[in-house]
Formats: C-alpha cells, sequence, structure tokens
C-alpha cells in the first residue's frame, strides 16, 4: 500500500513538471537571465518591452535595477516615469505617490511635470479609503488636487481635480453625518446640536443643509426635556429661535412642515412651563 502511494505522488510530480508550458519555464528561465545581464541597454529594451505588454511587475523589477545605473543618461526621465508608473499599476500608490513627487523635483521643466502633479495627487486619492475609516488620505487629496489647479489653471486635468475634490468633499460630509447621527442616536443631544451646526458651518453649500437644521432642532428640543425644571424654559426658547431661524433659511424646504411642528411643540410648552410657573407663585 505504501509502495503505491510513493508510485501514485510520483506520477504527479512528473505529469505536473510536463504540464507546465514551456513557454512558462522558458519565461522565468529568461527574465533571470535578463535580471542578471550587464548589457543595460538590452536590459532597457526588454523592460520596455514587458511595460509595453503591461507586465508592470517585471518591468519594474529591470527599470529598479536601471534607475541608478542610469541615472544622469538621456534615458532617464522616461526609466524614472514609467518606473513610477509601474507602482501605479501595481496599485502600490504610497510608494507610486513618492515617484510621481520625486519625478517633479528631478525634472521641474519636464513636458510631463503637470501630469506627475496631477497623479500623485491622485495617488492620495485612490488610497481614500472607507468612510468608517480615518480620513487623513481624502483630505490630502482635496488639498494635493486644489495646489494642482492652482499650479495649472490652464490644464484640461482641471476639471477632473474638481470633480475628485468634490467627490472628497462628499466623503468627508457624509463621516461628519455619521459621527453627529451617532450622537443623536446615543442620545448625546448637547453634543449632536453642536455637532450638526458644526457641520453646517463646515458644508455651508451643502444640498442637505436643512436636513442638518432639523437634526439641530429635534437635538436641542430633546435636551431641553431632559433638562432640570429651572432651566427647561430657556432651552426651549432657544428650539423656538432655531425653528424660526429654519423658516428664514429655507422657506421652500421639504422639511418646513416638520419645524413648524417643533416650533408648535415648543412653543406650546413654554405657555405651560409659565402657567405652572403662575401657579405655584400664587
Amino acid at each position: 500500500m505504501r509502495l503505491l502511494s510513493i508510485i501514485f505522488i510520483s506520477l504527479l510530480f512528473f505529469s505536473s513538471c510536463f504540464l507546465v508550458p514551456k513557454a512558462w519555464r522558458k519565461s522565468g528561465e529568461s527574465f533571470a537571465k535578463i535580471q542578471k545581464s550587464t548589457d543595460y541597454d538590452y536590459k532597457l529594451r526588454m523592460a520596455e518591452k514587458y511595460y509595453s505588454k503591461k507586465d508592470y511587475n517585471h518591468a519594474q523589477q529591470l527599470y529598479d535595477d536601471l534607475f541608478r545605473v542610469m541615472k544622469g543618461t538621456d534615458h532617464f526621465e522616461d526609466i524614472y516615469y514609467k518606473f513610477a508608473y509601474c507602482a501605479y499599476y501595481l496599485k502600490d500608490y504610497m510608494n507610486a505617490e513618492n515617484l510621481f513627487k520625486g519625478f517633479v523635483e528631478a525634472f521641474p521643466n519636464s513636458p510631463k511635470s503637470e501630469e506627475m502633479d496631477y497623479m500623485r495627487a491622485f495617488c492620495f486619492y485612490k488610497q481614500s479609503p472607507k468612510v468608517e475609516l480615518d480620513q487623513t488620505n481624502t483630505t490630502k487629496a482635496i488639498g494635493f488636487m486644489q495646489a494642482f489647479n492652482s499650479m495649472h489653471p490652464g490644464s484640461e486635468r482641471v476639471k477632473e481635480a474638481n470633480e475628485i475634490i468634490e467627490k472628497c468633499r462628499a466623503k468627508l460630509e457624509l463621516k461628519d453625518f455619521q459621527s453627529a447621527e451617532l450622537y443623536y442616536n446615543l442620545r448625546f443631544f448637547k453634543a449632536a446640536a453642536m455637532t450638526f451646526n458644526s457641520l453646517m458651518n463646515s458644508y455651508p453649500d451643502s444640498e442637505k443643509s436643512d436636513q442638518y437644521k432639523l437634526f439641530v432642532i429635534k437635538s436641542n428640543y430633546q435636551y431641553a426635556g431632559m433638562s432640570t425644571e429651572e432651566k427647561k424654559l430657556i432651552r426651549y426658547e432657544q428650539v423656538i429661535t432655531d425653528c424660526n431661524d429654519f423658516m428664514d433659511r429655507f422657506p421652500e424646504s421639504k422639511l418646513k412642515k416638520q419645524a413648524q411642528e417643533y416650533l408648535d411643540l415648543a412653543t406650546n410648552t413654554i405657555k405651560a412651563l409659565k402657567n405652572e410657573q403662575v401657579k405655584k407663585a400664587s
């Protein structure tokens, strides 16, 4: 039985060797030979060949070998350019960003420097994570895209840069909204009101400003209801102030009816509180 097992494993091994295409084995052997070669012109030609075939992994390895050797030659700018793009296409955006930056520093007068400036900013956008995570790279993407627009105001890429800026701002706004909404859902109403107010100030042109203002009203109304008797009156008055501000700022809002309901509730509650105070005084 043991002998049969050994024979079976041996057959599998030899069959697998024959099943591997010769082209693959040859390709592996030839790349190792290319990489070991000291004929740098030949190595450069092969790097170009791999790059043109979108084999960025092999191209990157050869460009890395050539990067130091051909520094200062006529080929170096093109090597740097493609070396940076290899990292980008391999989704190594952190390394790609550094290489795009390095290209501009090494060749500030290159016709490709505008493209490299844009790609550096774009790498931060590509590293922008899900809304729930830290948005440092999203903020950096906005900053670098704005810097690109300032440095290249006539560029055809300005439109794309502005679109990315808007997408990043929308993501930051959504994250801030989720934070404010969490405070509300956890019944931290004072913090919720402050956060929604901050949200309105941070995104004054947002299409959701009326929604944020309604949350301020709702938060302050709930906060007033949880307050001690001596503080309820002034806090319900704040709700009325918020409601009147809503009416002035968003006269056409679909949420106006809800704001009016809270205005009526706060007004009636204040009347009831004052009546109670009168009764106690008498």
